[in-house]
């Protein structure tokens, strides 16, 4: 049976101007050289800057691999609880989010949705992609994955380059195989991403 396979990670540690900082660019280099071993058909990122920076930092490890934006990986809000269903904890996140911006987040989403989690056919070969995006995308495709409600994309965090793997075919429900993975890191460059408070 195919099998596609997804390999989520979010962008390397980064400045308050959204480039990757020094820390940023060696956890892409050693994502990259710990997915080098495998089969690799595609690198996409978003289309912001430090996305960008950690696909082709990736793609260095990945020789002939293509490395190419995907609108779809943007970093973007991609569910607003109503007022029923909101977390109390994260109600103050949510001050200020009009409709529209709601309703773009959720276009977002189900954009993001319908073009990576598509299993492929029998005949298909397996196909094997990285997407370098953003804490939230990861979070929308893990709670997705689970079909969990779509308010339990909240608390899904990523560490900068942690690895998240889901798999899908064709009539069964996505396997989410790992979720931010930091075993290529060492020590000190783990957790990045986090609040100081909730590294362990």
């Amino acid at each position: 049976m195919a099998t596609r396979y997804l390999y989520l990670a979010r962008h390397g540690s980064a400045d308050a101007f959204g480039e990757l900082t020094d820390t940023g660019y060696k956890q892409a280099d050693l994502l990259g050289e710990r997915l080098s071993g495998l089969p690799i058909n595609a690198v996409w990122h978003s289309v912001l800057p430090r996305a960008a920076a950690s696909a082709r930092e990736i793609g260095r490890h990945l020789p002939g691999v293509p490395v190419a934006e995907a609108g779809e990986l943007i970093d973007h809000v991609p569910y607003v609880p109503n007022a029923a269903e909101m977390p109390q904890a994260w109600a103050g996140f949510f001050d200020g989010f009009e409709e529209a911006e709601a309703a773009s987040g959720k276009r977002a989403a189900e954009a993001l949705v319908a073009r990576f989690t598509r299993a492929p056919e029998r005949t298909e070969p397996d196909s094997h992609e990285v997407l370098v995006t953003h804490a939230y995308p990861i979070a929308w495709l893990v709670r997705d994955a689970l079909e969990a409600p779509p308010t339990r994309w909240l608390g899904l965090d990523s560490a900068n380059t942690g690895l998240t793997v889901i798999e899908y075919r064709a009539g069964l429900s996505p396997t989410l195989v790992m979720f931010n993975d930091m075993s290529h890191l060492p020590g000190d460059l783990r957790w990045t991403g986090f609040r100081a408070a909730v590294r362990p």
